[in-house]
């Protein structure tokens, strides 16, 4: 190549050391021409790159993962995008349907109908629910709690779940240990990473959960360059399936993605399980090879709560009711008018307003009116957040319920999320509506 361009040229070699490592090394060549033309002599010298061509590679792969971390957020921001509105219409086909069969008799022909727009309704929210997991806007009641238990607690369920061809195994290490977590969504990790186990196990196979405390982040054993330095709950999944190429892997927490059949799937599995990991400060790596298996690895910050918390789940009863007078506000007239139904029907009196500034006026002329002011938190002009601040300053005892169709990350910047402050979010049925107006109004 010198003899026929006569130019300088650039090459790479692995050398090794004395020691037997390999490093790579530049070699560059300079030609020196005599007076007919041609090569005579070669000035050449060679630079160890090794350490350069490491630091442009852990470049490369960082650039990888903020992209994909930047197309990540960018689908979050879409998905939580649509909730307001999406939530406010899933109120109203939520609400007016239980209504309607609060209103029908049992026999009755129209009552299966309205049954059914019920739990399409249900579903629907469910669908939401997981997009907003996915985008880490879901709000969360967190308490400290044992992630062995919560697994151990599950095992019944996974059993059925799995079938009698995959063999459940559970090896947990860290039963002292605590995370803060929703138990709830914790428990929706759990089940969705087994419903993926076992659809790559079409013909049986094991299922492994593996918990322990391990050291992680900033080059501790099993760390990643993303994760803070620190103690972590590491919760393994590994099963015995067909694996997946590289190529699956990278979309695998995308929303909506999935190599499942059409009609078998919806792609939300693991982007809700992405979602939830993230919105719990956590960390999920995925070792996946076509044949041999998948290992999902989670990573959660250590609690320093001692305690830990289950969820009591209350029993059904009567729909609490009530003789209060309550103000309602929300900019959008459908939702206005279905909860001044729901709460006349339970015996309220019911004052509505349709935006900021005329409850204000209204409330500031008649204190002591009201016991409580249910109110959205998103709105044209003043929010709900500051409305209730400055009806309190005329009116101090009165209660105030939030509401709102928005993400938690959006109503979070109001302050309506604060310790010891009622919230309710959309879509809002009659049941709960009617729980939740006596527990504030209860104290």
């Amino acid at each position: 190549l010198l003899k026929e361009k006569k130019e300088a040229v650039s090459v790479e070699h692995v050398h090794y050391d004395a020691r037997g490592n390999a490093r790579k090394v530049e070699i560059m060549c300079y030609p020196l021409v005599d007076e007919t033309g041609k090569v005579a002599k070669v000035i050449e010298y060679a630079i160890d790159i090794t350490e350069r061509r490491a630091a442009e590679q852990e470049r490369e792969k960082l650039q990888k993962q903020l992209l994909q971390a930047q197309k990540m957020e960018a689908i979050g921001q879409l998905s939580g995008g649509v909730a307001h509105d999406f939530n406010n219409l899933l109120t109203a086909i939520l609400g007016y349907s239980e209504l309607a069969m609060t209103q029908l008799e049992k026999d009755h022909p129209g009552r299966k109908h309205m049954q059914l727009v019920y739990d399409t309704g249900q579903k629907a929210a469910g669908l939401t629910r997981q997009l907003l997991a996915f985008s880490r806007k879901q709000v969360m009641e967190v308490r400290p709690l044992s992630l062995d238990t919560l697994v151990a607690d599950m095992v019944k369920m996974l059993g059925r779940l799995l079938g009698e061809d995959v063999e459940l195994q559970l090896r947990l290490d860290a039963a002292d240990a605590v995370v803060a977590g929703d138990p709830a969504q914790l428990e929706q990790v759990v089940m969705n990473l087994a419903v993926n186990a076992r659809d790559a196990m079409p013909d049986g196979g094991v299922l492994l959960f593996e918990t322990g405390v391990v050291e992680a982040g900033d080059g501790a054993p099993g760390g990643h360059p993303e994760m803070p330095k620190g103690r972590y709950l590491r919760l393994a999944v590994s099963d015995t399936g067909s694996g997946m190429t590289a190529e699956t892997r990278e979309k695998l927490f995308e929303p909506f993605f999935t190599t499942k059949e059409v009609g078998k799937g919806t792609g939300l599995g693991l982007a809700t399980v992405y979602g939830i990991v993230k919105q719990h400060k956590g960390f999920i790596y995925v070792y996946s090879e076509p044949g041999v298996g998948t290992t999902f690895k989670l990573y959660f910050p250590l609690a320093d709560a001692p305690g830990r918390q289950r969820p009591s789940t209350a029993g059904a009863g009567a729909v609490p009711k009530g003789t209060e007078t309550i103000y309602v506000l929300d900019d959008e007239e459908q939702i206005v008018a279905f909860i001044a139904e729901c709460l006349t029907g339970l015996g309220y009196r019911v004052i509505t307003f349709g935006s900021s500034a005329e409850a204000l006026r209204h409330i500031k002329a008649h204190p002591g009116e009201a016991a409580l002011l249910l109110t959205d938190v998103i709105m044209p002009g003043m929010n709900g957040r500051e409305l209730a601040d400055k009806v309190r300053e005329a009116q101090p005892d009165l209660k105030v319920l939030f509401m709102s169709g928005y993400t938690d990350n959006v109503i979070a910047r109001h302050g309506v999320l604060d310790e010891g402050v009622h919230f309710l979010q959309k879509p809002v049925t009659p049941s709960a509506l009617a729980v939740k107006i006596r527990v504030v109004l209860d104290g």
